[in-house]
C-alpha cells in the first residue's frame, strides 16, 4: 500500500514537472517580430512600423499587455502603452498627436505603430518593446524616408513624356525597349523649397505600336512603369519596388 501511494506520488510529481516545463517552453519560445525591419516612408504621408508578438494561436486575447516605442539618439518616448491606456506623459514633442497604437490588435499581440504625415526627421532605428501574460520581447525597425510618386504619361508628335511631382532622394530615369535595350532619354529636374524633386522625361522617337518601359530610381525605391504609345488610354501602373539595406557588423 505504501508503495502504490509513493508510486502515484512519482507520477504526479513527474506529471507537475513536465506541465511546467511545457508552459516555459511555450513562453520562451514567443518572441516579437516585425514584417518590414527596413521600412520606408513617403513624406508627408501615413506610415504604418510593424510589431507584433508570434503566437501559436491568433485568436488568443493577451492579458496584461504593455507596449513601449523608443527612437535611437531621442529624449523621451515615441509612444507607451499600459494598464489599457496610452500612457503619453513623456512622449517626446516631435511625436505628440501623430502616434497611435490600436487596442483592439493589442490584446492579439499587434503592436503595430501608425506614425502620421511622415516628417524626415522621422528617419531613424526605432525598437518595439512587448510584454505580457504570455511573454515578450523587443524588436529593433529601421525607418528611411524620402519622396516617390508614380509618373503619369502622355504621347505627342512622336514624343513621349513621363511626369513625377515627388522625389527625393534624386533619382535617375531609365528608358528601355520591351527587349531590354536602354535607350537615350531627356531628364529635367525641378527643386521646390522643401528640397523634394519634379522631373519631365521624354523618349523620341517612338513607335507607337512598341512597348516601352521607364524605371525612375533612387536609393530608396525603383518606380517601373511600362507602356505602350499608341494605347495610353489605359493609364499605366507603376510597380514600387524597395531597396534592401543589408547592415553587416565588421
Amino acid at each position: 500500500m505504501m508503495e502504490q501511494r509513493m508510486v502515484t506520488l512519482i507520477i504526479l510529481f513527474m506529471t507537475v514537472i513536465i506541465l511546467i516545463l511545457a508552459l516555459a517552453l511555450t513562453v520562451g519560445s514567443l518572441e516579437v517580430l516585425s514584417k518590414d525591419k527596413m521600412a520606408i516612408a513617403n513624406l508627408g504621408e501615413d506610415a504604418l512600423l510593424s510589431c507584433y508578438l508570434n503566437s501559436d494561436s491568433q485568436d488568443a486575447r493577451l492579458k496584461g499587455v504593455s507596449v513601449s516605442w523608443q527612437k535611437t539618439g531621442l529624449t523621451g518616448l515615441v509612444y507607451k502603452y499600459e494598464d489599457g491606456a496610452p500612457k503619453l506623459s513623456n512622449q517626446n514633442s516631435q511625436f505628440k498627436g501623430r502616434t497611435q497604437l490600436f487596442p483592439d490588435a493589442l490584446l492579439l499581440g499587434n503592436a503595430s505603430l501608425l506614425l502620421r504625415r511622415v516628417r524626415g526627421s522621422d528617419a531613424g532605428e526605432y525598437s518595439c518593446s512587448i510584454s505580457s501574460s504570455a511573454g515578450g520581447g523587443k524588436v529593433d525597425i529601421n525607418l528611411r524616408t524620402g519622396a516617390f510618386s508614380a509618373p503619369s504619361f502622355k504621347f505627342s508628335n512622336g514624343v513621349l513624356t513621363a511626369e513625377a511631382s515627388r522625389w527625393l532622394p534624386k533619382p535617375n530615369v531609365t528608358w528601355s525597349h520591351y527587349d531590354g535595350q536602354v535607350l537615350s532619354g531627356i531628364t529635367n529636374f525641378k527643386e521646390n523649397s522643401a528640397g523634394i524633386f519634379s522631373l519631365v522625361s521624354t523618349l523620341q522617337p517612338v513607335n507607337v505600336s512598341q512597348t516601352y518601359t521607364c524605371s525612375i530610381q533612387n536609393d530608396l525605391v525603383t518606380a517601373v512603369s511600362t507602356v505602350t504609345a499608341g494605347n495610353l488610354t489605359l493609364s499605366p501602373h507603376a510597380m514600387f519596388l524597395q531597396k534592401c539595406l543589408i547592415m553587416l557588423d565588421i
